[in-house]
């Protein structure tokens, strides 16, 4: 009897995504939310046909070599492609797949309740009460904006910021987008700016003290996309200052380090890296994985 292919998973992954992997390979799991060490995953792959990796795993020729040349596929748990090195996959014939689609009405969900939490001041009136502040109803007191009627600039207008600009016309907002305007002029006209763009070369620090100046001062910024898209140093003068209105967080440029700035103001929502983070999105998104280890390896 032919012996199944091998497979190393990361990370712990849902327990139906589990099961369907063991129907097929013989599977091992770095069974922690917390990743490896570098030395233990580099260990912990070798001999392995397909490996199942997650966002913050760097896919280099050092993690190539560590598994070896029996390696045939990398089925990356995620959107987006940019923790591999594509380019030493394809070299040496290294299928590599990820995870689109099934995030996307997940992602644009929470977009929208960044949103909400921003310009609603969830956050902040949650924080207050912790905090035991004195308060009574009053109609000045903490108020906040409306979405309708709020224009929504979105950077990005692929599957999810397609998504993320259906939900804000169903809120009455005024929806634009980087294509049918430039950067700046969208930058300058919306009242929230809303990045969805994959992160590369040209997409790094694509947000920084340039563009945030061109911002509305009562403006609002929503990043769900990559970290690095938004030079982040530069957000937390912006927003000391009060040169934006304030920003939402769903990603950071040094995950799982956040700028100290950022931690201190209270005209930032910050959550830790939940966009994708359904039970369905997150069980789709390894059936997918599984698929493509069943296609490259059976």
């Amino acid at each position: 009897m032919t012996a199944r292919p091998r497979v190393f998973v990361t990370r712990r992954v849902p327990e139906g995504v589990r099961e369907e992997l063991e129907r097929s390979f013989t599977v091992d799991i770095h069974d922690e939310e917390l990743p490896p060490p570098r030395t233990e995953l580099l260990a912990g792959i070798e001999g392995r046909h397909g490996l199942v990796t997650m966002l913050t795993d760097r896919v280099d020729a050092d993690l190539l070599d560590a598994a070896g040349p029996q390696l045939r596929v990398v089925a990356n748990y995620a959107v987006g492609l940019d923790n591999v090195d594509l380019e030493e996959c394809e070299r040496r014939g290294i299928a590599v797949a990820n995870t689109p689609d099934v995030l996307t009405k997940a992602t644009a969900e929470m977009t929208l309740a960044l949103m909400l939490a921003l310009t609603r001041r969830v956050v902040a009136g949650d924080r207050f009460l912790r905090r035991r502040g004195e308060w009574q109803w009053a109609p000045t007191f903490m108020v906040g904006r409306e979405l309708r009627g709020l224009t929504l600039g979105i950077v990005g207008w692929g599957r999810i910021g397609q998504e993320v600009g259906r939900l804000a016309r169903a809120h009455e907002m005024t929806v634009v987008h980087a294509g049918e305007l430039t950067l700046d002029d969208l930058l300058e006209t919306a009242d929230i700016v809303s990045l969805h763009v994959p992160l590369t070369e040209e997409s790094q620090h694509l947000v920084g003290e340039r563009e945030l100046a061109l911002m509305k001062p009562s403006a609002y910024l929503v990043n769900t996309s990559r970290g690095p898209v938004v030079d982040e140093a530069a957000l937390g003068r912006a927003l000391a200052e009060g040169r934006i209105a304030g920003a939402a967080l769903d990603v950071f440029e040094r995950e799982p380090e956040i700028t100290a700035t950022l931690l201190e103001l209270d005209n930032v929502v910050l959550v830790p890296h939940l966009g994708s983070a359904t039970h369905e999105a997150r069980e789709a998104m390894g059936m997918l994985c599984v698929e493509a280890l069943r296609k490259a390896l059976l």
